[in-house]
C-alpha cells in the first residue's frame, strides 16, 4: 500500500459525518458515528428527484406529511440525547415538502424525552407560485432548443435548489438542528463550512473544495466501499462505515470512517463517488459556486483515509434550478416466477397472452390501449440487449410493466396475471407476495428561474417569525452554456496503442473501474483507469461513439465524453438515456445503477506490454 506523506495541517479543523445518503438508509449510521469522539456535525441527504415524487404522493394522501418521516423516526428519536448532550448538530433537508411539519415531529418527541432542542428551518424553496416565470433547464446543454419542455399547466410541487447560505445563517442563531428543503445535496456541508470558517460567498476556490467534500459523503457509505467496482476487496458489508470529513479552513480535507468499522477508503473508492451523478465536470452547477474538478488530487495519508484537493470554483450563475412535479397517469409492474424447460420461450409466450387479453378486455370496456408497456425476463441479461449471453435458462422473473391514463384500465391486468398460474406455462407461479399495486405516475422537468425572484426565509424557531435572506451577494452571472474549456483539458498522450504495441483484448474491467448514476432522465457512466499507463489506452477506445453505440438499445440521445486529468477519468453522459427515469419510468433499472457494470464488459485493446506485470484484479 502505497501511502502518501504530507506534514500535519496546523490549520482549524472541523468533523462531518454523514448518516444518510437517501430516505431508507440503514439505521446503523448514527451510533455508528457517535463513535466518533471527535464529530461536530452530522449531515443527512434524503431528497433525490424519485424522493420528491415519494414525498409528493405522501402529501397527496396526508398533507400533515411530504418530509422524511425515517429522519424524525429513525435519526432523531432514539439519539437525540447523546446527540445534545455531546453538542453534535444536526444539517439536514429532511423537510422536503413539508419542513414545518418535520420540525414538530421533532419537537413533539423531543418533549416527550424532556428535551429542547433549538430547530431552524429554511423555507422558501416552494416556487409553485412562479411558474409563469420558468424556462427551459438542461444542466450539461441549457442552450439547446430542443431540450425545451412545457411547464406543466398543474404542477403537484415546483422546488427550488437551494445553496448553502441559509443555512450558514441558520447556524449563526445557535440551532442545534437545521432543517431545510428542497438543496442541493452539498449545501448542509458548505453551509457548514461557511459558518465554522467565516468563509466568504465569494471565496469561489473554498466553495468548490466543500462542496466536493459534500458531494463525496452526499451518498454516505458509496464512499467508503458501496458499490465499488471491485466489491469483494470491501470487507463487512454488515457494518459498513458512514464516512466523515475532516475539513480545514484552506477547504482541503481528508476523509475517513468511524473506528472498528467496514468498508474500505482509498482514492479507487473515493474517485467512483468523484464521478457519481456529474455531468461536465469542468463546470459542475451548483447555486453557491460553479466546480471545476479536472484537477482534482485525492492521496492515501493513512488506512482508510484520503486527502482531497485541487477543486476550483467560479461565480455561480443567476438561477436556481427549479424542480417541478406532476401527475401524469398511472403505472403498473407485476413480476412471477417461470421455472421449468425452456422457462424463456415460456416466459415471453406468457407476457404476449397477458398483454393481448387484457387489450382486449380494456377495448370491450371503452379504454384505449396502453400508454406504454414493457417486458422484461430477469435472470436472463434483458437489460443488456444484444449483449445479452443468455440463451436459456430454466427459472426466470418475469416482469411486466404498463401505463395508462386511466387507474382503471390498469385493473384488468392487475387482476388478470393471478390466472397465468392456471392457464398458461407449466411452472408459474403468478406473483410475489400479493397483487401489486396500481401507482400514480409522478413526472419530474426542470427548469430556472432567476434567484432574485425567491424568498429564501429563516425561521430560527418554532413561533417565531420567519426572517428573509438576503443573498445578493450571490446572485451570480447570467448563465452561459456548457464550459467551452470542457473540450481542451489535454490528458496525457504518452502512448497511442496500435499494431506496434502487439494489442490483446481485454474486458474494460481489466484497465478501469467505473460507476454510474442518474440525472433525471439522463444517465453518466464515470470510468477510472486502474494505473495512470491505462490512461491512453481508455483514451482511445472509449469514445463517444463507441459508448452510444454500446448502450444504443437503452439511450435515445447523445453521449458526450468528459475527461478528468487529475483522477485518470473519464465521463460519459448520455441523454435521454432512462425512459423517463425515476418513478416514471417503467424499466427494473430506472437510475442507470447497471450501467457502468454493463460498460465494463466491453472489450478494449491494450498493449500486450502493459499487462506482462502482471494485475491485482481479476480478470473476468
Amino acid at each position: 500500500m502505497n501511502i502518501s506523506i504530507h506534514p500535519p495541517s496546523t490549520e482549524r479543523r472541523i468533523q462531518i459525518g454523514c448518516a444518510s445518503g437517501f430516505w431508507g438508509d440503514s439505521q446503523i449510521a448514527v451510533p455508528q458515528l457517535l463513535t466518533s469522539q471527535t464529530l461536530d456535525y452530522i449531515v443527512f441527504d434524503y431528497l433525490a428527484e424519485t424522493t420528491m415524487s415519494i414525498l409528493q404522493r405522501a402529501r397527496m394522501r396526508n398533507p400533515e406529511l411530504g418530509y422524511a418521516t425515517d429522519f424524525v423516526s429513525v435519526a432523531i428519536k432514539p439519539n437525540l440525547r447523546a446527540l445534545m448532550e455531546r453538542r453534535i448538530r444536526l444539517v439536514s433537508n429532511a423537510g422536503g415538502l413539508n419542513p414545518e411539519k418535520c420540525r414538530d415531529a421533532i419537537l413533539a418527541l423531543a418533549r416527550e424525552q424532556g428535551l429542547a432542542p433549538k430547530i431552524a428551518i429554511v423555507t422558501g424553496d416552494d416556487v409553485t407560485a412562479l411558474a409563469a416565470e420558468f424556462r427551459a433547464c438542461s444542466d450539461i446543454f441549457p442552450s439547446k432548443p430542443e431540450d425545451a419542455v412545457a411547464v406543466p399547466a398543474s404542477p403537484l410541487s415546483a422546488s427550488a435548489y437551494l445553496g448553502a447560505l441559509p443555512i450558514a445563517e441558520a447556524l449563526r442563531t445557535g440551532a442545534d438542528i437545521v432543517i431545510t428543503g428542497r438543496c442541493v445535496d452539498s449545501a448542509p456541508l458548505v453551509g457548514i463550512a461557511a459558518y465554522e470558517f467565516d468563509w466568504s460567498f465569494d471565496d469561489y476556490d473554498r466553495l468548490a473544495q466543500a462542496s466536493l467534500a459534500g458531494h463525496l459523503v452526499e451518498c454516505g457509505p458509496q464512499v467508503t466501499g458501496g458499490l465499488f467496482t471491485d466489491w469483494e476487496t470491501v470487507p463487512d458489508w454488515a457494518n459498513i462505515g458512514y464516512p466523515i470529513v475532516s475539513l480545514e479552513s484552506s477547504g482541503d480535507f481528508e476523509l475517513y470512517k468511524p473506528p472498528a468499522t467496514g468498508g474500505l477508503i482509498t482514492p479507487a473508492t473515493v474517485t467512483e463517488q468523484l464521478v457519481y451523478e456529474i455531468g461536465d465536470p469542468g463546470a459542475y452547477p451548483l447555486p453557491d459556486v460553479v466546480c471545476d474538478f479536472r484537477q482534482v488530487k485525492i492521496a492515501l495519508v493513512g488506512v482508510d483515509r484520503v486527502r482531497v484537493m485541487g477543486a476550483r470554483g467560479c461565480q455561480p450563475s443567476a438561477d436556481y434550478k427549479v424542480t417541478v412535479t406532476y401527475h401524469q397517469g398511472f403505472q403498473l409492474a407485476i413480476m412471477m416466477a417461470i421455472r421449468g424447460q425452456r422457462a424463456l420461450a415460456k416466459a415471453r409466450r406468457t407476457a404476449e397472452a397477458l398483454l393481448e387479453r387484457t387489450r382486449l378486455q380494456m377495448r370491450q370496456n371503452g379504454f384505449d390501449d396502453y400508454r406504454d408497456t414493457l417486458v422484461e425476463l430477469l435472470g436472463a441479461e434483458s437489460m443488456y440487449g444484444p449483449h445479452a449471453r443468455v440463451t436459456e435458462s430454466r427459472e426466470i422473473v418475469l416482469r411486466i410493466a404498463a401505463q395508462h391514463e386511466d387507474r382503471k384500465a390498469l385493473e384488468f391486468l392487475q387482476k388478470e396475471v393471478a390466472s397465468a398460474g392456471i392457464s398458461m406455462g407449466p411452472g408459474t407461479r403468478s406473483h410475489f407476495g400479493g397483487r401489486a399495486d396500481v401507482q400514480a405516475v409522478i413526472r419530474t422537468a426542470s427548469f430556472y428561474l432567476c434567484k432574485s425572484r425567491v424568498p429564501v426565509l429563516l425561521q430560527a424557531q418554532a413561533g417565531t417569525a420567519p426572517v428573509e435572506i438576503v443573498q445578493a451577494a450571490m446572485q451570480g452571472v447570467e448563465r452561459q452554456g456548457k464550459s467551452e474549456h470542457a473540450q481542451h483539458n489535454a490528458m496525457p498522450q504518452a502512448l497511442t496503442p496500435g499494431a506496434d504495441h502487439d494489442p490483446i483484448r481485454v474486458p474494460l474491467s481489466r484497465l478501469a473501474h467505473a460507476r454510474s448514476g442518474d440525472k433525471g432522465n439522463d444517465a453518466n457512466v464515470g470510468v477510472i483507469a486502474r494505473k495512470p499507463e491505462f490512461l491512453p489506452v481508455l483514451m482511445r477506445e472509449l469514445t463517444a461513439p463507441r459508448v452510444k453505440d454500446y448502450f444504443r438499445h437503452l439511450i435515445e440521445g447523445g453521449v458526450t465524453r468528459f475527461e478528468l486529468p487529475g483522477t485518470s477519468a473519464l465521463n460519459f453522459f448520455m441523454e435521454s438515456a432512462l425512459a423517463g427515469g425515476g418513478s416514471c419510468s417503467l424499466r427494473s433499472d430506472p437510475l442507470g445503477k447497471s450501467y457502468a457494470q454493463m460498460l465494463l464488459d466491453l472489450e478494449v485493446a491494450c498493449p500486450r506490454a502493459l499487462l506482462q506485470d502482471g494485475h491485482p484484479f481479476p480478470a473476468w
